[in-house]
């Protein structure tokens, strides 16, 4: 990546953002944040500059200045991404970690965080903006969707599908051909064996809905 990234948000996903960019030597112009208390604090030599409508800092996104929104609410995220699609034309970075192992057959679209140790297998599709913690694995032909959340340590077995905007909590297991339906939740630790309808929340060993 020639150009420098913004990144929007500078709570605990902005700094792992921030370590994931300088672990591959692309340089960050600085973080925006609406937290005013955050505001000129700095990480190593990257500052907290302003907030993330601060006219000044968003003309230099485009041609010159990639972006990078790390925000973990999924509804400001959206909004976020909404707002630099329209006004500023700009579509958000992938923030891949140089520990994990993206097969080559796999695809990947924009904005997406991918931390230490992710394991994503051939022919798996990732959509947009999904954020997929440390160590999580996701199998061989599985499918997720945009806006997506998969946490630390979450097996995402062959086959497995998840919708748009779909949770999965730290350590789940989803096992093999499994359908989660769009804005579903899954608690952590949980074993899914059946599929989950858009909207459920499940949760337990095996899960069940709640």
């Amino acid at each position: 990546m020639e150009n420098p990234v913004l990144i929007f948000g500078a709570g605990d996903l902005g700094v792992q953002a921030l370590d994931i960019f300088r672990r591959n030597q692309v340089l960050v112009y600085g973080l925006l944040d609406d937290r005013a208390e955050l505001h000129g604090k700095e990480y190593g030599e990257v500052s907290v500059l302003g907030s993330t409508d601060d006219a000044g800092f968003l003309n230099i996104v485009g041609e010159k200045c990639e972006v990078f929104v790390a925000i973990g609410e999924r509804t400001v995220r959206e909004r976020l991404v909404q707002m630099l699609n329209d006004e500023k034309k700009a579509m958000p970075v992938n923030a891949i970690h140089d520990s994990a192992v993206v097969s080559e057959m796999s695809a990947l679209g924009h904005g997406n965080l991918i931390s230490a140790r992710v394991t994503i297998g051939p022919r798996s599709t990732v959509g947009s903006h999904c954020i997929i913690q440390a160590a999580a694995v996701l199998d061989t032909s599985v499918q997720v969707g945009d806006y997506v959340t998969v946490g630390t340590g979450a097996l995402i077995n062959d086959r497995v599908q998840i919708g748009d905007g779909a949770y999965i909590g730290s350590g789940a297991v989803i096992v093999a051909g499994i359908e989660i339906g769009k804005n579903a939740r899954i608690g952590a630790g949980s074993v899914v064996i059946e599929n989950v309808p858009a909207k459920a929340t499940f949760f337990g060993n095996p899960a069940k809905k709640i």
